[in-house]
């Protein structure tokens, strides 16, 4: 008997008359009473309780079970109604499909098999013996079979009427593949679902029939017509799945299979944003016939990655979505749907539409947001920051509590439906349903998740409300002077009414802007979105000229903006970054004021807005541990064969991080010391990865170098040696890389590859790649400019060089610059065990004993001839009203008194004096060498005090001049004098005395 003790006594009818009936087809039919069936695990009681909950709240399940009460005996004789799906279960739903011989024995069959299925998910989803997760999960792998079956079913029958599909280009078999989109795809499928597919082949050509041949996509057409036949048609036994092909190519006017090049065609031509947003959740969900199955899987997610995720960060999905969701509203307003849980306001959708904007966004730049499962993605979007905190939480738990009632609505007829009833039995039966003693007490608690998920949606997704956060009067202004309706005299007094310094200049920045042919051409759309930032740009402008105040006129601000503003005319989408972002701007308007040459480097790659969303981080460069890991989770979703994928990410990482270091520099929160640090950094992060990169290409093709003792390097033989800046931990902005490239192989021995190659020619390849990509253009520039002058021989000389003939070139061969080049030279990548080689043989070829007189004359010599070359004695005119013999210019870099001088003398200690003090060559930075030549005596504190002074006051004037995009020379001779004298006087002392 059922059960009702606990249940409301309005409920109690309509399940025990279904319980009548089944039990009175048991005795007509002569079949078995369940209660006599429990495997030991399940007592009478407990299956009395779970069979009186799912009659009362399915009338699916108890009608179903009246009519065809042989469901419900065999599932529970086989005990998979109180277990977990399995792949035992998902084989005999197999085995019972390849029994059948003909089309209606197969529809039959699915039919019956999906009545089974769905009696037994919503019985366990009901009595919440499975939770949400893994009902939808046991739905979408239900679904995932049946189409696999039936697709393999009519493959074969048609194989043998027309031949097998063969590719034109392979002459492979060719599989017919389905693509599951939505909750599908997802593998969130809902109780009553339809299912969303697009059918696809890789290749046209025809079938192989001798006279009944047919082209591959005719075949698959026909293929794809009896898979929704078989799903799709209701008979006296029911339907599979509803079938819906309206997200394929061209929508119903498609062709209902497409072969991969007309697929991908059609996604670059003419693909909408609305079909990026349904991507997201594409998964192959079967493939049926052909060959080549797992390539062929790896060849479509490839094709369609790209018109799905945008390598820039895509802030016009932000619009696009609010489009979508904007239509959605008013066809539930229309058609009085609030009170649809998936639809209506705070419901399903929104939960869905805030985690899909991010994945739209960033989903190309950051792989982890990849994922299809919204439940998967939740926790994540909240650790990652990109939710506050506790809020990728609550949305997770209304998430639940909305699917669970939108199952609770389904399964209790098999209807596609999510509104809520509206009559009381109704409302009563779902109200205890989802646990809860009456519908008041369902209904609040179901509007407190919708009004938390509303708000998180509008938080993210809703257009922002400008009444309180615009000054509305001066906005139309502003955009009365864009549009030109104010212009002329009465423009210039408007603004200068308002303090702008130069107006006439502003306005003719503003009318070139207007007329200038990027703005001209741009297209209907592209020219709102710019309506509507440029207003705000001048109001943000005109904002920090009279609050922070802008180091130049607010005209000269603009200006440095405009070519960004015209690089991105044709990429709109950020402007609606900016146009979303007031924090952006503000960020924007700051650092191009700053620094021009901020203002170039982001008007050349408009990629870097995104690092103006988040200043916490911008003005917070990470330690180089972080700067790994950030690299690291850059090129997770990189094969290693993706070369161009791995240039791209890394021009990123380094711009990126180039413009935090800038921007800090700029706000005075990074010292210049700081700033070498962190440059330098940037550089050996991106050096270790380019050398992993070129090491996973040269193994892939040639295999692993051998090593006389018959083992394999596992990882490279081989170091960077960073020279220079570089070497010396002293990178400045846009400084080149001097490198040399070492390894440590036998290079009497082969590679142990199929294409084996020796060993010196594998890394002196291996160097070869790591150039290329470091000096390769691509669309986001050059990674570095390097110069490999400074190896054995210079430019005639080996591009690798093995650390044996390394030694013996420097200790034989090489000239006293060499030898003041290797005092700054460091291993900055590659083998630990390499780099401590190296680095003893730097110490034993620097501590060499040394003639001074000669060092002296050599260091001098060199000197003199970079002065007459580089430097600006001689060039520039005398001031005649200056009783000085300065020059009227000073080059900080290379004139007397300059940094090159201090770097020589640093250069002739260390080499005239490490053979009696080794430490002094320890460090290979000019201000820890002067404290070792301190430490050891060997200079003064006062003239390494000097030094020091003048060494980080130049530094820091050069980088200033950098972001000015200045040349490191002053006008004037009354700069650093001081400094000079300084310079000079110990140059005289150490170097040039007599």
């Amino acid at each position: 008997m059922l059960n009702f003790s606990a249940i409301p006594a309005e409920l109690h009818a309509p399940a025990q008359r279904y319980w009548d009936q089944f039990e009175a087809a048991l005795q007509s039919q002569n079949l078995p009473h369940p209660r006599d069936l429990l495997p030991p695990s399940v007592t009478a009681d407990e299956f009395f309780r779970q069979l009186t909950r799912a009659f009362v709240a399915s009338e699916f399940i108890a009608k179903t079970s009246a009519q065809r009460p042989q469901y419900l005996i065999e599932l529970v004789q086989s005990g998979a109604l109180f277990t977990a799906q399995t792949d035992a279960h998902l084989d005999v739903f197999a085995a019972a499909v390849n029994a059948c011989n003909t089309d209606a024995e197969l529809d039959k069959c699915l039919r019956q098999q999906r009545q089974m299925a769905m009696i037994r998910i919503i019985w366990r989803d009901l009595n919440r013996v499975a939770d949400m997760r893994e009902v939808t999960a046991e739905l979408s792998r239900f679904a995932d079979k049946s189409i696999l079956l039936a697709a393999e079913f009519h493959y074969r029958a048609l194989e043998k009427m027309y031949g097998t599909p063969i590719g034109r280009e392979s002459n492979l078999a060719q599989p017919f593949m389905v693509l599951g989109m939505g909750k599908l795809g997802a593998g969130e499928l809902n109780v009553s679902s339809d299912i969303d597919l697009i059918f696809t082949f890789p290749e046209g050509g025809e079938t192989n029939h001798a006279s009944r041949a047919i082209s591959n996509q005719e075949f698959f057409i026909k293929l794809g017509q009896k898979l929704i036949k078989s799903l799709d048609t209701v008979t006296a036994d029911g339907f599979v799945f509803r079938v819906d092909m309206r997200l394929r190519p061209h929508g119903q006017s498609g062709a209902l299979a497409m072969s991969f090049v007309g697929m991908e065609d059609y996604y670059q031509t003419q693909g909408r944003e609305w079909e990026r947003y349904a991507m997201i959740k594409a998964r192959t969900v079967a493939m049926a016939g052909g060959e080549g199955q797992i390539a062929a899987r790896k060849l479509l997610r490839d094709m369609l990655q790209p018109f799905t995720y945008r390598q820039y960060i895509d802030f016009s999905a932000i619009e696009s979505l609010r489009e979508m969701k904007g239509l959605i509203a008013r066809q539930v307003q229309r058609k009085g749907m609030n009170l649809d849980v998936k639809l209506g306001e705070g419901g399903i959708r929104e939960v869905e539409f805030v985690v899909q904007v991010f994945q739209l966004i960033r989903g190309g730049r950051d792989a982890r947001l990849r994922k299809r499962k919204v439940p998967v993605l939740l926790p994540f979007l909240e650790q990652e920051n990109y939710l506050p905190p506790g809020a990728g939480s609550a949305l997770l738990e209304a998430y639940i509590f909305l699917r669970n009632t939108e199952h609770a609505i389904q399964g209790y007829q098999d209807k596609q439906t999510q509104s809520l009833p509206v009559d009381p039995i109704g409302q009563l039966r779902l109200a205890w349903a989802m646990g809860f003693e009456n519908w008041d007490s369902f209904f609040a608690t179901l509007s407190g998740y919708r009004q938390r998920v509303n708000t998180e949606f509008k938080s993210v997704i809703a257009a922002p409300d400008e009444e309180d956060t615009v000054d509305q009067k001066a906005l139309a202004f502003w955009m009365g002077l864009w549009e030109g309706s104010l212009q002329g005299e009465d423009a210039v007094h408007a603004l200068t009414a308002r303090n702008i310094e130069g107006p006439e200049a502003l306005l003719k920045n503003l009318a070139d802007l207007r007329e200038g042919r990027a703005v001209l051409s741009m297209q209907a759309s592209s020219r709102t979105r710019l309506d509507a930032f440029i207003p705000r740009l001048l109001q943000v402008i005109v904002h920090e000229a009279f609050g922070p105040k802008l180091p130049i006129t607010i005209a000269e601000t603009f200006a440095r903006i405009v070519p960004l503003i015209e690089a991105v005319a044709r990429r709109s989408a950020y402007l609606v970054l900016l146009v979303e972002n007031p924090t952006a701007v503000q960020q924007l308007v700051k650092l191009c004021a700053a620094s021009p040459w901020i203002a170039d480097q982001i008007a050349q790659y408009p990629v870097l807005l995104d690092e103006l969303l988040t200043p916490e981080s911008l003005y917070t460069p990470p330690d180089k541990e972080l700067l790994r890991d950030e690299l690291r989770r850059d090129v997770l979703r990189l094969n290693w064969d993706d070369l161009e994928g791995h240039m791209e990410a890394l021009r990123y990482f380094r711009s990126a991080h180039a413009l935090r270091v800038s921007a800090s520099e700029v706000a005075g929160v990074l010292p210049l010391m700081k700033v070498s640090d962190y440059l330098t950094w940037i550089a050996e992060v991106v050096l270790e990865h380019v050398l992993n990169l070129g090491w996973e290409h040269m193994v892939e093709r040639h295999g692993r170098p051998r090593r006389s003792d018959g083992s394999v390097d596992t990882a490279p033989d081989f170091v960077i040696v960073g020279y220079g800046k570089l070497g010396g931990i002293e990178l400045g902005h846009g400084s080149d890389l001097d490198l040399v490239f070492i390894h440590n192989a036998d290079s009497n021995l082969h590679t142990d590859g199929e294409r084996s190659i020796d060993n010196t020619t594998f890394y002196t390849r291996l160097g070869q790649r790591i150039i290329h990509v470091l000096n390769t253009y691509t669309p986001s520039g050059k990674l570095y400019e390097v110069d490999m002058r400074l190896r054995p021989s210079g430019n005639s000389g080996l591009l690798v060089s093995s650390l044996t003939a390394f030694e013996k070139y420097q200790a034989n061969e090489a000239w006293t610059w060499e030898h003041q080049a290797l005092v700054r030279a460091r291993v900055v990548a590659g083998s630990a065990a390499l780099g401590e080689q190296f680095e003893q043989v730097r110490q034993r070829i620097l501590t060499q004993e040394r003639d001074l007189d000669k060092l002296r004359a050599d260091v001098s010599e060199m000197r003199r001839k970079m002065r007459e070359q580089l430097g600006s004695e001689g060039k520039s005119k005398p001031n005649p009203l200056s009783a000085s013999k300065t020059p009227a210019i000073f080059n900080l870099k290379q004139d007397s008194g300059g940094i090159v001088d201090i770097e020589f003398m640093v250069q002739y200690a260390a080499l005239a004096w490490a053979a009696k003090e080794p430490k002094v060559i320890r460090y290979t930075d000019n201000i820890r060498i002067l404290g070792s030549l301190e430490e050891a005596g060997l200079l003064d504190a006062q003239s390494v005090a000097h030094l020091i002074a003048a060494y980080k006051a130049y530094r820091s004037t050069g980088h200033r001049l950098a972001l000015q995009r200045q040349e490191a020379v002053l006008e004037g001779d009354n700069h650093f004098l001081t400094e000079r004298a300084q310079v000079t006087a110990l140059w005289q002392q150490l170097i040039d005395h007599t």
